[in-house]
């Protein structure tokens, strides 16, 4: 091993008194490298990978040819085959996606700054939020990254950090940092981050108003410094700084009870004897009429609904599409299962009573489109288990094996126990 007054880079011949610090080959012990020389060969990749991003190839978000983006109706039309109705949140986020796209593409020196259109979709539990994003990642080809806000605090508390958002895009984007500024983030749970009253908070809420106020910097964008491992674990570790002005935020939550609020806002009367054509309420959907302020009344602060300016809702799901959510789309509850006991060598069939059978008890329930695959799985578990071992070649689930199965597992209550 060489003396320290004797090591030097193989690369310059810094000697190492004359460097931050030099990093021995795992290879060959004589072999040194300086942390200069680290820095410069980092900065001709970056060269070498920028203008390679410049020249075309692959990436259409720098290619410079809007011919090969896919438009908002072709983009709807993907998201036909794996997300049933919802035609209002498709079309939003159809458009979205295509002026990121546009923002990409655009002009450096041009004089009008195309700003971003950042989304919140509102919608129950089991009405495709996330569905929505998870296929929308299939068509893209932009660093896409789905995260959940739940897991969230501010900074020095337990949980995450909020820059751990773009932890995961980097991931995404292989931590190519160029690639990554230009990618697409899919926020789940965001209402699980509301603070705690419609006044704001006299003590520290870490998982609620805390979050949304770290959120505002990601959402606007600025030059935010990211661990590419997490921040916690690995605290002596190089952040990596991004700027998040091209990322595209789209925001996803079920903000159970917000049609209460909004039903409060819509109650309205006329005071005296004018009359007023005012437009019919649908009371079964309140989602539809809703506002920023009924956002903020639910606990979300107005800074961050501001950054959101794009405001859509998601129906709930009635009898019809939970039963087309079973059968059609190209990941439909049914063909997975049909697909696994192929696997098997044996052929399933669900009989339409059947389906009809557990798309009742999802509407019975309230349990949505998510609830559909507990139901499947409660009746499928004894085929499941019993089918591969035997010579049976094919299977076939009546309403009647349907309501069996359910009742044997305590997910069906019996009509007898319902008259009592």
């Amino acid at each position: 091993m060489a003396k320290k007054n004797q090591i030097k880079c193989s690369f310059c011949g810094r000697p190492a008194s004359a460097s931050e610090v030099i990093v021995p080959s795992g290879v060959d012990e004589s072999t040194f490298i300086c942390a200069e020389c680290v820095d410069t060969i980092h900065e001709m990749l970056d060269q070498y990978r920028h203008g390679e991003r410049q020249e075309g190839s692959a990436d259409t978000g720098a290619s410079g040819d809007l011919t090969k983006v896919p438009r908002p109706k072709e983009i709807c039309d993907f998201l036909d085959q794996y997300v049933i109705g919802q035609e209002d949140a498709k079309k939003y986020l159809a458009v979205a996606v295509y002026n990121h796209y546009k923002r990409l593409l655009q002009d450096k020196d041009d004089d009008v700054d195309i700003e971003k259109s950042n989304i919140i979709m509102v919608g129950p539990t089991g009405t495709g939020k996330t569905l929505l994003a998870k296929s929308i990642a299939r068509l893209l080809d932009v660093p896409f990254t789905i995260v959940d806000a739940t897991v969230l605090t501010q900074a020095g508390y337990v949980g995450e950090d909020i820059e751990s958002l773009l932890t995961r895009l980097l991931q995404a984007a292989d931590y190519d940092v160029k690639k990554a500024e230009r990618g697409i983030v899919f926020i789940d749970e965001i209402d699980k981050i509301a603070r705690k009253g419609d006044n704001p908070s006299i003590t520290r809420d870490v998982s609620g108003e805390g979050v949304q106020q770290g959120l505002l910097k990601l959402l606007e964008g600025s030059i935010v410094n990211v661990p590419p491992q997490g921040g916690r674990k690995h605290p002596e570790q190089r952040m990596i700084p991004v700027d998040t002005k091209n990322i595209l935020f789209i925001c996803g939550g079920a903000f159970d009870g917000i049609e209460r609020k909004i039903a409060q806002r819509l109650n309205t009367h006329v005071v005296g004897y004018a009359t007023d054509d005012r437009r019919r309420v649908d009371r079964e959907s309140y989602l539809k009429y809703a506002a920023p302020q009924d956002l903020k009344s639910f606990g979300l602060i107005p800074e961050i609904i501001g950054r959101l300016p794009i405001l859509t809702h998601l129906e709930p799901l009635d009898r019809d599409a939970l039963r087309k959510v079973l059968t059609e789309p190209k990941n439909a509850i049914t063909r997975q299962y049909e697909k696994l006991f192929a696997m098997d060598g044996v052929k399933l069939t669900f009989e339409p009573d059947a389906l009809d059978l557990i798309v009742d008890k999802a509407v019975e329930y309230k349990l949505g489109a998510r609830g559909l695959r507990s139901i499947v799985e409660t009746i499928m578990i004894d085929a499941m288990y019993d089918v591969p071992s035997s010579d049976v070649k094919t299977f076939t689930v009546t309403r009647d094996y349907a309501l069996e199965k359910l009742r044997k597992a305590n997910f069906e209550v019996t009509a007898q126990a319902q008259a009592d």
